[in-house]
């Protein structure tokens, strides 16, 4: 792709090749399936009105503000990677059920499968807020590394998402309308996939 001649004519291979790569890279970040092992503790059945995920770095205070805020018990030690699995929780709030979800720790890599990041991160992209934990006393770099980690893999931290629609026409073809730039898809690679 990078040898490729970028002009009018190779602009719509280009943005077909984008979005196989997306694909695959999505499909890299899924936990493996039955056929990968146990892999237990990951798949965590949806409950409630909302689901809110705490991510971070090892020994940030996850299971402790888990275990504070909800019923659930989350063994909290003085040692990195206590938690190996995703543990969940469930506030109830006024006449509403939120389920927390105690995330392991992620280490700086994450995102391209160091420890166990693809299947924590899989799991992140499921929650409908994610809530990151970090240590008071490490500054604004773990920030900085969490919110990279999380971006490189897609998620869009703080950001309204992208408006596109697409509205038929009567005489034939789409209408395709977008309230941001779009670094990845353009007008064209629409027409093809519609």
């Amino acid at each position: 792709m990078a040898r490729t001649q970028k002009n009018k004519a190779t602009e719509h291979h280009l943005g077909l090749l984008k979005a196989r790569i997306a694909k695959l890279r999505t499909q890299l970040l899924e936990p493996a399936g039955k056929s990968g092992g146990k892999g237990e503790g990951f798949d965590v059945a949806r409950y409630g009105d909302a689901r809110v995920a705490l991510i971070g770095f090892p020994s940030v205070g996850k299971s402790t503000l888990l275990s504070e805020v909800t019923e659930t018990k989350s063994d909290a030690a003085a040692y990195e990677f206590t938690t190996l699995t995703c543990i969940p929780g469930v506030i109830h709030y006024k006449d509403s059920k939120i389920q927390l979800l105690d995330l392991p720790g992620i280490i700086e890599g994450a995102a391209e499968g160091k420890g166990r990041g693809r299947q924590v991160i899989a799991v992140a992209k499921s929650a409908d807020v994610i809530l990151m934990v970090l240590d008071a006393s490490k500054g604004d770099i773990q920030k900085k590394l969490l919110e990279k980690e999380l971006e490189t893999v897609g998620l869009r931290l703080n950001q309204s998402p992208p408006q596109i629609s697409f509205k038929k026409k009567k005489t034939g073809g789409i209408t395709f309308n977008n309230t941001v730039p779009l670094s990845h898809l353009d007008e064209k690679t629409v027409m093809n996939v519609y």
